[in-house]
């Protein structure tokens, strides 16, 4: 069984609104060099990740539950549950609730190597 670090909430992540939940599913100790980062995260009903830029690094997003509307660089769409995205290092991306319910997904930061 993993042990998992403690839930985090980020106020205006990325220059978000509201606040983003992270919930870990490993840390360090067990992703090593392949991964900086598994969460599940949470955005309440219009919070949002600002966009960001990834270096040395992507990220995949996976959606559990809710309505997402999800920024790559320049391109806008909504996600919904099922849908995955990826945003490849060097890029920008970013993600707002635009559902009534929580909107809910998984964070893989894979480092680029």
């Amino acid at each position: 069984m993993i042990e998992k670090p403690e839930k985090k909430i980020i106020e205006h992540a990325n220059g978000g609104k509201g606040h983003l939940i992270l919930e870990p599913i490993a840390g360090p100790d067990i992703l090593k060099d392949k991964c900086r980062l598994y969460v599940k995260a949470t955005l309440e009903k219009g919070c949002s990740m600002g966009i960001h830029q990834h270096k040395g690094d992507g990220e995949i997003y996976y959606i559990l539950s809710g309505k997402g509307l999800y920024t790559d660089n320049d391109t806008t769409y909504e996600m919904k549950p099922g849908d995955a995205a990826f945003c490849k290092n060097g890029n920008r991306h970013g993600i707002e609730n635009i559902g009534d319910e929580d909107l809910v997904f998984m964070g893989l930061v894979i480092y680029d190597k």
